[in-house]
């Protein structure tokens, strides 16, 4: 390895350090409480060389954001390989629901926070939620495939996509706030959850019906 592979080896580490501990920090003491100073320290580093990443905490929360719906992403790298879009559509429901028990913070930062919208308003005037509009784009397109094939029910995708969304977002969000191991022994919590998740999409599928 020569020396300017070293350097963005380098970078590219330190750059994943301020990530995680900026991560950790805003977990434990919310994004406004959290300072540059606070994760250089923790990172034993001086804020100068957080300031050589990231220009301010909303680019650090911005790109946390980012890597988690990239993490979510590599979850669902089977999923297009999937040909019949009901399968396809109930492993949407799985992978989404495993990716948010097994990465809880990235799952808050994405879909429960209020503070990375913000982060997103100040570094986007137009305050586009590009990744959770591709993240539902895929979802609407895999139920748009499923009505035009005539495998459930017809009727507004938005608001299908909406429901079923919710639903598993719902389930998450009770899990990871230790709300749904209250109302379910919590070696039947993901079990539950996917009896929930074919529950509903059984309610809309036509598949086996006669017409």
């Amino acid at each position: 390895m020569g020396i300017s592979e070293r350097k963005e080896k380098q970078k590219q580490e330190i750059r994943k350090m301020i990530l995680d501990a900026s991560l950790k920090l805003f977990m434990e003491q919310g994004f406004e409480n959290v300072s540059i100073r606070k994760i250089a320290d923790l990172i034993e580093y001086s804020p100068t060389t957080v300031y050589l990443y990231f220009k301010d905490k909303n680019e650090i929360l911005f790109n946390l954001h980012e890597l988690g719906f990239q993490k979510m992403a590599e979850y669902n790298t089977d999923l297009w390989t999937i040909k019949n879009p009901l399968v396809r559509l109930t492993k949407m429901g799985e992978y989404y629901l495993q990716f948010g028990l097994e990465n809880p913070a990235f799952y808050e930062l994405m879909f429960i926070l209020k503070a990375p919208m913000e982060a997103l308003e100040a570094l986007d005037a137009n305050c586009e939620w590009k990744s959770g509009d591709q993240a539902l784009g895929k979802l609407k397109n895999t139920l748009q495939e499923c009505m035009d094939k005539n495998l459930i029910e017809k009727g507004d995708v938005d608001a299908m996509a909406m429901a079923i969304w919710s639903m598993v977002h719902g389930m998450v969000a009770l899990a990871i706030r230790d709300r749904f191991d209250k109302l379910v022994p919590r070696d039947q919590m993901v079990p539950m959850m996917n009896k929930s998740l074919t529950w509903l999409l059984n309610a809309l599928d036509v598949s086996g019906k006669k017409t």
